[in-house]
């Protein structure tokens, strides 16, 4: 394809083949940082949150994938992330259910002080909160606030409207305020 001086507008009308490996390192500097913040944001874990990336990105590789875009291959990215990462949660939520019942312990933790301790219980709160949400919702709100994309990308993402986002996000915030209730509950990013 001729550069005509629209530099990004040209690459990103170029198919990607993440077998390849230059292709492939567009596609990571492109969305690395981005499928991080996604995974961070529902697995809690620097680690773990890595590691389903990095898994996600060698699946790409691996089967060589072609990609019409750069961001084809970032919406791709973005459902395989999220759903390795949800699919993480659940698991290790089966795990510790199991543990418990077999434990039949008391986990509670004692804190080193009420900042901490009020911290973990907000936290715990919203992702109780977020949980209670249907799936629909709890993903164009994940998208929208941990992986900082805007409508139009959760629309392609999702495979919906622009319109119909922020519909979604506008009920998901709702129904989170009614979920919470009047708990003096501070979200942050």
């Amino acid at each position: 394809m001729l550069n005509n001086g629209e530099g990004n507008l040209s690459e990103i009308q170029v198919a990607l083949n993440a077998g390849n490996s230059a292709d492939f390192n567009k596609i990571y500097a492109a969305s690395m940082q981005m499928l991080f913040k996604i995974s961070y944001r529902i697995v809690n874990d620097e680690e773990v949150a890595e590691d389903l990336v990095h898994d996600s990105l060698i699946k790409a590789n691996e089967k060589s994938l072609v990609f019409p875009s750069l961001n084809d291959a970032k919406y791709w990215l973005i459902r395989v992330v999220k759903n390795a990462s949800l699919n993480y949660v659940k698991r290790k939520d089966r795990e510790r259910k199991a543990y418990e019942k077999v434990l039949y312990e008391d986990h509670r933790k004692s804190e080193s002080g009420e900042t901490n301790l009020l911290k973990k219980d907000t936290m715990k709160k919203a992702r109780e909160a977020l949980q209670k949400l249907p799936k629909n919702l709890q993903e164009v709100l994940m998208l929208k606030e941990y992986g900082d994309l805007n409508y139009k990308e959760i629309g392609k993402v999702l495979g919906i409207t622009e319109g119909n986002v922020k519909v979604r996000v506008f009920r998901a915030r709702e129904q989170l305020l009614k979920i919470l209730g009047e708990d003096d509950v501070f979200l942050s990013n």
